[in-house]
């Protein structure tokens, strides 16, 4: 019970500094490594439609699209969930 009555204040001074942390965006090389996905030829119209590509995983049914930034570390800059009948993937 000790441990907790030390812990719970420490708690209270650092959760201000984790609160006002931005959140830092997904770069496309962690999704390309992490997240099996297909490339698509564009993006759909609820996401971004310049400077920027698109790629879609599967799942629950759905397709889950994700823009990335053509600039920089090509940082995720949109998500849409979409029927699976909404996008066509990439032919080479």
């Amino acid at each position: 019970m000790r441990k907790i009555a030390i812990a719970f204040p420490l708690f209270l001074l650092i959760s201000p500094a984790i609160a006002d942390t931005p959140p830092t965006a997904l770069p496309y090389a962690v999704f390309e490594e992490t997240v099996p996905h297909m490339d698509l030829a564009s993006c759909p119209a609820a996401l971004p439609q310049t400077d920027s590509f698109c790629r879609v995983a599967m799942g629950h049914d759905a397709a889950h699209v994700f823009a990335f930034a053509l600039d920089g570390s090509s940082p995720m800059i949109g998500h849409a969930v979409l029927p699976l009948s909404a996008v066509a993937p990439h032919e080479e």
